[in-house]
Parts: structure tokens; C-alpha cells; sequence
């Protein structure tokens, strides 16, 4: 029987603020998830803390509620115990470009099969509106006593340099878009970055979702109301990686990154499949490892003696002198 987006829904009583971007991301993730047909025992979502790490308790999966800034070393390992397990991490901006930072960049090295998706509004909502790595210089929200002095971490940018082979951006308040970017995430075969515009409307009275559909923003010429919001393929825009082209790519979907105020581009900045995956490369190394991942070996006889045959592990580290 085909599943449905209901099956993905749970009973846990949702207190996200009204209005909240938080809303449109659980449901385009649900969505997804239908689409791909994906069975709730072969995913895993994980998460770190903030008004985003609550996302595993309202999808009916298998669900990891990790620590502060450490969720994608928690999902590369489920991943790497399991390579079957389809797996999806999740973090606010803070929790993933402020104390996660080292993790995020080190996870873009090993290129692990994941999706990594962050809510990105610019303040540490859960703890009241401080003023997160995104969050522009100069601006003062409402709960900042006077402007932010720190420039912002440009996440595009950074996970690009960082390594992850697969870029994006969605919009919260544009469902139907951001599943189709969460599909393709998840597809992708290699580590994905997909980072999610979503207004606090609680603590971020800046970028609000009316200034994102351009209520204060008019052209020029014709006075009329401009959305700031666009989509990269309206445009023409590709970026896909060939390998003639990886570098100009990466330098287009830097300077596309870069555009904000005005227009702000949402969709796939970089796509790039000629990396191979980390699980593809331990599988180089241990040929046994995608049949007989840690997570399917017996660890114990029925005696509960260790059984674990790890022989050929210690084979393929071997030094010879």
C-alpha cells in the first residue's frame, strides 16, 4: 500500500510559535517523504537544539534528538553503520554554522550519502531572539539591544569550500519548491546542503515574511511590488558540474549566493556527482562493507560472547615493515 503524508505525521503536540517557518519545513520534509515512498523503519531524522531540533518528534520515523551543534557527527555515523538507512539532519542556523561550525566543515571533507537541512532566520530563537551566525551586520531586531556587530557566515559559500556536492536553497513559505529541493537532496548520492529561509515571527520583525514577498520592495519604473524571492531556474540557471566546469560552477554559485536585499535566488546552486561518497570509499577499501555494514553484524552469540569478526578490518590496516 502506498504511503500517504499522513503516515508521517505523529501525535506529538506541535508549540512552534503561530506563524512560524518551522511549520512549512515539517511539512515539505513529510511530504518528501510520501513522494519518495520512503518507509519509516529505512529513515532517520536527526536533529540538534532549537526550535528546530523538535522536528523529529513530529515525523513518524526513526528519530534522534541529539546535543548542541552535534547532529551531523550523530547522522554520519548512522549513516556509516547503515548504509541503507535514509538519512536526514536537521539544525537551526545557530546549532550548525555557530557551535556545530567545525563539524559542518569537516562533514563536507567526507562527502557521507545525507541530507543536511538548515532553518535559517537569522536568530537563536529558542533562547530569545540573539542574533545567530546569518544575521547581517548592522542589523538591530527586536530583541537586540543595539545592532549586530559580527559579519554573517554566507552558508552557500561555505559549504561549498567546505566540499558538500549537492547546494541549495528553499523558501519555508513556499512548500510546494522546497519539497521538490528536499527531494533532490535526498536523491543526491553524496553529502547535501540545503539551506532554508524561514522567518521568526516572534524575534526576527526584519526579514519577515512580508519583506520576503517584497511589501516594501517596488520597481522603479513601474511602482509596482517586487518579491524578493526568485527561483535560480527561471532564470536559466544551471548547476549542474560536469567535469570540465567544476570550478567556474563553483565560482557562479558563490556570486549567486552573494545577491541578497533586492533579489535573493532560491534553488540548486551546485550539484556535483563526480565525488565519489565516503561510503564509497570505505567500500574501496573493505569490500564486505556495503553487504555487511556494522549495523547488520551480530555482536554477540547466543551465549552473549563477542562473535564480531573483525578480521579483515585488521587486515586491511596492516603495516608491512
Amino acid at each position: 500500500m502506498a504511503l500517504k503524508f499522513a503516515d508521517y505525521k505523529t501525535t506529538v503536540h506541535n508549540d512552534w510559535c503561530p506563524g512560524c517557518g518551522d511549520f512549512g519545513i515539517l511539512n515539505a520534509i513529510q511530504m518528501a517523504l510520501a513522494d519518495l515512498q520512503i518507509p519509516a523503519y529505512k529513515s532517520a531524522i536527526f536533529s540538534g537544539i532549537g526550535c528546530s531540533g523538535k522536528t523529529p518528534h513530529f515525523i513518524n520515523t526513526n528519530g534522534i534528538h541529539t546535543l548542541h551543534g552535534r547532529v551531523l557527527p550523530f547522522a554520519q555515523g548512522a549513516k556509516l553503520a547503515n548504509p541503507d538507512l535514509e538519512v536526514i539532519a536537521v539544525g537551526g542556523d545557530g546549532d550548525g554554522l555557530g557551535i556545530g561550525a567545525g563539524h559542518f566543515v569537516s562533514a563536507g571533507r567526507r562527502n557521507i550519502d545525507l541530507a543536511y537541512i538548515v532553518f535559517n532566520n537569522g536568530v537563536y530563537g529558542l533562547t530569545k531572539g540573539q542574533a545567530a551566525p546569518t544575521l547581517k551586520l548592522g542589523m538591530k531586531t527586536k530583541s537586540l539591544p543595539k545592532p549586530n556587530v559580527n559579519n554573517s557566515v554566507n552558508p552557500i559559500a561555505l559549504a561549498m569550500v567546505s566540499g558538500f556536492t549537492f547546494i541549495a536553497r528553499g523558501y519555508s513559505y513556499d512548500v510546494k519548491h522546497l519539497k521538490e529541493l528536499i527531494k533532490k537532496a535526498v536523491q543526491h548520492v553524496g553529502l547535501a546542503y540545503l539551506d532554508v529561509l524561514q522567518p521568526c515571527p516572534t524575534y526576527n520583525d526584519i526579514n519577515t515574511r512580508e519583506w520576503y514577498q517584497g511589501m516594501d520592495n517596488f520597481d522603479e519604473i513601474t511602482h509596482k511590488q517586487k518579491p524578493r524571492i526568485y527561483k535560480l531556474e527561471d532564470t536559466g540557471y544551471n548547476g549542474y558540474v560536469n567535469k570540465e566546469e567544476t570550478y567556474p560552477k563553483m565560482m557562479q554559485a558563490i556570486q549567486k549566493s552573494d545577491e541578497w536585499d533586492d533579489k535573493i535566488p532560491i534553488g540548486i546552486f551546485y550539484q556535483n556527482e563526480l565525488v565519489p561518497s565516503y561510503n564509497e570509499r570505505i567500500d574501496s577499501k573493505i569490500p564486505s562493507y556495503i553487504n555487511n555494514p556494522p549495523a547488520k553484524q551480530s555482536i554477540m552469540d547466543v551465549n552473549k560472547l563477542p562473535s564480531a569478526d573483525i578480521s579483515k578490518l585488521l587486515e586491511s590496516l596492516r603495516i608491512d615493515h
